[in-house]
């Protein structure tokens, strides 16, 4: 899980222009953010099962290069990765690692969604797996308070579909 020894590389990769268009991570995004982020979202969402969230590593490394989280309640993943990470297939792997972790927990099914748009976020999630089941508003309001239109998909626990919707674009040309 990520720690406060991990502030730097969190305030890094949030401000990638990807990271913060895709995301409702604080612009400008500084050090206190990270520490709060620590502090009050990875720690205690451990602690009350409400949200568990992963650092993501190359092997070997002590470099934190993205985060994964899966919300208990709606059953969710979301999850960035730092630019010189990407392509790597790391986001795939940790993708279903907590994919399969949360069915291991007994979570029928497992939620994603990404601003319209996020074409490599939905590579990950089509590439993992995930059926695309529509678009509407995000589940998480923009970083203005106001809606957001979001493309959504499901992995079910028994393997079948959970849709059988086409995703919206057929140009996956970027991974995360």
């Amino acid at each position: 899980m990520p720690t406060r020894r991990d502030t730097a590389a969190i305030v890094a990769g949030c401000q990638d222009p990807d990271v913060a268009r895709w995301t409702t991570v604080p612009m400008p995004y500084g050090p206190e953010h990270a520490r709060s982020f620590v502090d009050a979202l990875v720690g205690p969402g451990w602690a009350s099962d409400r949200e568990y969230t992963w650092a993501i590593r190359r092997a070997g490394s002590s470099l934190l290069e993205g985060v994964i989280g899966y919300r208990t309640e709606r059953r969710d993943v979301g999850f960035w990765l730092a630019p010189s990470a990407r392509g790597l297939g790391l986001m795939h792997d940790a993708l279903e690692l907590v994919v399969t972790w949360a069915f291991e927990q007994g979570a029928p099914d497992v939620a994603w969604e990404c601003y319209e748009g996020n074409l490599a976020s939905a590579a990950v999630a089509r590439a993992a797996g995930f059926a695309f089941t529509g678009s509407g508003p995000a589940a998480n309001p923009g970083r203005d308070g106001g809606p957001t239109p979001a493309w959504h998909a499901r992995r079910r626990a028994d393997g079948a579909p959970a849709s059988d919707l086409s995703w919206p674009t057929a140009s996956f040309a970027h991974s995360v």
